[in-house]
């Protein structure tokens, strides 16, 4: 595996740190496949993030410390103007990631590399495509976000792959991990399925077996996901996970995600201290801040703030848990004062 670069020091909190934050964009809601775990699933939403909303908001994150845009969606890639953003982007000093299923990444690599990308990051669920077609319900896709992925390496974009685990495919993660470390991938992050049900595992002990191997393997020879397990590494945590369904968050007393992360939804015009709280807004808690004041894009905001602060204090004890890679970073940023670049 390749070496990691140094840790980048900081102070506490963004102010005063010489951390860069990430800048997640939702550019469209629009998607080609069929995942059973995600509200996107067969989109064909018209709403595009565009090329003029670009051009406005990058000043504004150049002035809010951001350093790495990640374009979401939906599936980006359908987006005509993907390549172009990721140029732009570039040019203004960025380092450009896209998150993919996979499906159009042969095809459209090439002209993303020749635009500056510097992260490609592919979902994958399944060991082979035999299973993880089937639970994307999307034949042929493990074959292209394969061949994607080795373009990509290829081609100077580092390459990292994403991976839902739960009852319905946590057998095959030893499987896939062979795969991801054989096709040259560099990073990888596996995180619990999130559902609206409890989700019940008949055997932890199982999942633990199968699974803490995969996490406590050489990293010289294989690829090791970043962040926590996706069922926990302290005891608390995976009872937390195993009888509650509460995936693993960051450590009490603060999260540190908020002071690194703006999350941007477009078509609803909001932007949010982390890319977990679009999809878990409530009545009784902040939704995020505008995205416009007056009209014009604007980063930071008191609005902004507000939120943000609001989940640094009570988000390790009101969040139904994060991404495996998040609750890790918030982690570090605690334990260590900064991160490793490209880690969330």
């Amino acid at each position: 595996m390749t070496e990691q670069p140094a840790l980048r020091p900081s102070g506490p909190g963004r102010r005063g740190s010489t951390r860069e934050r990430y800048l997640f964009i939702r550019l469209l809601e629009a998607c080609n496949a069929d995942c059973f775990m995600c509200e996107f699933a067969l989109s064909r939403d018209t709403f595009r993030f565009s090329l003029e909303d670009f051009d406005e908001l990058l000043p504004r994150a150049v002035e809010a410390g951001v350093g790495y845009i990640r374009f979401t969606g939906g599936e980006p890639l359908m987006h005509a103007d993907v390549a172009e953003l990721v140029r732009r982007g570039t040019d203004a000093g960025m380092k450009m990631s896209v998150i993919t299923n996979g499906m159009m990444l042969p095809r459209q690599i090439e002209q993303l590399a020749d635009a500056g990308l510097a992260q490609v990051i592919v979902s994958l669920d399944g060991g082979s495509a035999a299973t993880h077609d089937v639970y994307r319900r999307s034949p042929g896709m493990f074959d292209h976000g394969l061949r994607g992925l080795r373009a990509a390496a290829r081609l100077g974009v580092l390459p990292r792959v994403n991976s839902v685990v739960g009852p319905h495919n946590y057998t095959e993660m030893p499987q896939l991990q062979r795969v991801l470390t054989e096709t040259g991938v560099q990073q990888w992050e596996l995180s619990a399925l999130k559902l609206e049900r409890a989700i019940h595992y008949p055997d932890p002990d199982h999942v633990r077996a199968l699974c803490d191997p995969v996490y406590d393997a050489d990293p010289e020879w294989m690829l090791v996901p970043l962040g926590k397990r996706f069922y926990g590494d302290t005891p608390e945590e995976q009872e937390l996970y195993f009888s509650a369904s509460v995936t693993p968050r960051a450590s009490e007393p603060l999260c540190h995600v908020v002071d690194d992360v703006i999350y941007l939804d477009g078509k609803y015009g909001r932007a949010y201290a982390c890319s977990c709280l679009p999809h878990r807004e409530g009545d009784d808690e902040p939704g995020g801040a505008p995205l416009r004041e007056d009209g014009v894009i604007r980063l930071d905001t008191p609005a902004f703030r507000t939120h943000a602060d609001f989940f640094r204090t009570q988000g390790p004890r009101v969040c139904n848990g994060c991404s495996a890679t998040a609750a890790g970073y918030s982690d570090d940023v605690a334990r260590l004062g900064g991160v490793r670049p490209w880690q969330y």
